[in-house]
């Protein structure tokens, strides 16, 4: 047990570390806050279709790192994935309104598109496999102190508005029409839930990366929902179970030789699966207490 403990201080020592903790604890926090307003929308997949784009947007920023001569075109992609996700947010709230039969074939054509697209603009660029395999499925490893600066920016965005305007995007998320009726301007609130969203996805993607990073907007989510009853405190059980399990899962990969996203996201799962199990059982046993009492 000492050792274990010493070498967890050995490695707390360690400036990367510091900095994969503090971008894993950051996110954390901020994915469910907006995931809170996904799941209420019903659109709990949103958060993959946006990733798929924003892999576009990756892309793009690794070819005009190249194109201007970059020492180092990886510092353009964040920048990119936050102009692309935004634009194909738009795009996809804009065909979610519009409502047509058509809308599924639109979505699956800039989803399928979007990753597509990726792949093929990242090969132009000269990136190589194991730098799509690091946005993908996330790499906290390889996050500098830029990294780290862009997503405390960016996370206090989400943080902040969600919190600010949470009654307002909860009654549009709860029902459009009635917050419509009440005068709110909903269209722009639509507009800000799904710019919200593709910043999550961006700020979300070193972590998790961005095939799995809909997971860590929806999942504590869900976890929360089991067990609270009101919407405020799902959103900030939501985010103090994104934050525990972003950290542990992280401290594990220092242990075991894994994917720090996949490992994340497993361990969110598991909490899930325990927690829906153990629900059940306390209900009853609260229930069989009151039959007795009565």
């Amino acid at each position: 047990m000492s050792d274990v403990i010493d070498q967890l201080g050995l490695m707390l020592s360690s400036p990367m570390l510091q900095r994969s903790l503090l971008v894993a604890l950051v996110v954390g926090l901020a994915a469910p806050v907006i995931g809170t307003f996904l799941v209420q929308r019903r659109l709990s997949l949103l958060g993959d279709g946006i990733g798929h784009v924003a892999l576009t947007g990756v892309a793009v920023g690794w070819r005009v790192g190249a194109a201007v001569g970059a020492s180092e075109a990886d510092a353009y992609a964040v920048p990119g994935a936050v102009v692309v996700a935004i634009i194909g947010a738009v795009l996809i709230e804009a065909v979610r309104v519009r409502g047509r039969t058509s809308g599924d074939i639109a979505l699956a054509l800039l989803f399928y598109g979007g990753i597509a697209g990726g792949v093929v603009i990242m090969g132009l660029a000269g990136g190589t496999n194991a730098n799509l395999m690091a946005y993908l499925f996330g790499s906290l490893s390889t996050v500098t102190t830029g990294d780290v600066v862009q997503t405390l920016i960016m996370a206090a965005l989400i943080l902040g508005l969600g919190l600010w305007l949470r009654t307002a995007l909860f009654a549009v998320s709860h029902d459009e029409e009635f917050a419509r009726a009440s005068g709110l301007p909903v269209a722009l609130l639509n507009i800000i839930v799904a710019v919200m969203a593709a910043v999550t996805v961006t700020v979300s993607m070193r972590v998790v990366g961005l095939l799995l990073v809909s997971a860590l907007m929806i999942v504590p989510v869900a976890i929360a929902q089991l067990v609270t009853r009101s919407f405020r405190s799902t959103m900030h059980l939501a985010m103090a179970i994104g934050a525990t399990v972003c950290v542990a899962g992280l401290l594990v990969t220092f242990f075991v030789r894994l994917a720090p996203g996949a490992v994340i996201v497993v361990l969110a799962i598991a909490v899930y699966a325990m927690v829906a199990f153990i629900r059940p059982l306390l209900q009853r046993r609260r229930l069989e207490q009151m039959r007795s009492v009565a």
